[in-house]
C-alpha cells in the first residue's frame, strides 16, 4: 500500500516535513508542513498554510490509491525485466540466439499483455 511520502513524491511535492501517516484530510493539516525556506542557522522555516503548500489532502489520497492500485502491475514487471535481464548474454554480438531464447524472450517482453500481477501470471518456460 502507498504511503503518504509515495504520494508526495509521485505528485513532485519538494521539501516537506510530515509528522505521522494521516489518513484524512484533518490528520494531513495537522502533520503535514512545506518547507518554504531556512534560517540563518540552517533550519528549516516550515509553513502551515495551506495556500503555501501546493497540494491538497484530496490529490494525495487520490495519488496513494493510484500508486497502490499500480503496484501488482510494477511487480510483475519488475520480475520480467529480471527474468529477461538473466537471458540478456544470449544477445551478446559473438552468440546468435536459438528461434526458441527468441520466442522466451519476446513472451517476456509480452508478459503484461495477459497478465495484470503476479498473482496471474504463467511464465513461459525458459529453453
Amino acid at each position: 500500500m502507498a504511503t503518504v511520502s509515495d504520494a508526495l513524491g509521485a505528485l513532485g511535492v519538494n521539501e516537506w516535513v510530515l509528522r505521522g501517516e494521516p489518513t484524512n484530510a484533518e490528520e494531513f493539516a495537522s502533520m503535514f508542513r512545506k518547507v518554504t525556506g531556512s534560517t540563518d542557522d540552517g533550519t528549516a522555516i516550515e509553513s502551515d498554510n495551506s495556500a503555501d503548500w501546493g497540494v491538497t489532502w484530496d490529490e494525495v489520497n487520490v495519488k496513494m490509491q493510484d500508486l497502490t492500485a499500480a503496484a501488482p502491475l510494477k511487480a510483475l514487471r519488475a520480475e520480467r525485466d529480471r527474468l529477461i535481464a538473466a537471458t540478456d548474454w544470449w544477445a551478446s554480438s559473438d552468440l546468435t540466439m536459438t528461434d526458441a531464447q527468441t520466442a522466451y524472450r519476446q513472451a517476456l517482453r509480452d508478459i503484461t499483455d495477459s497478465a495484470t500481477s503476479l498473482d496471474d501470471v504463467t511464465w513461459p518456460t525458459a529453453p
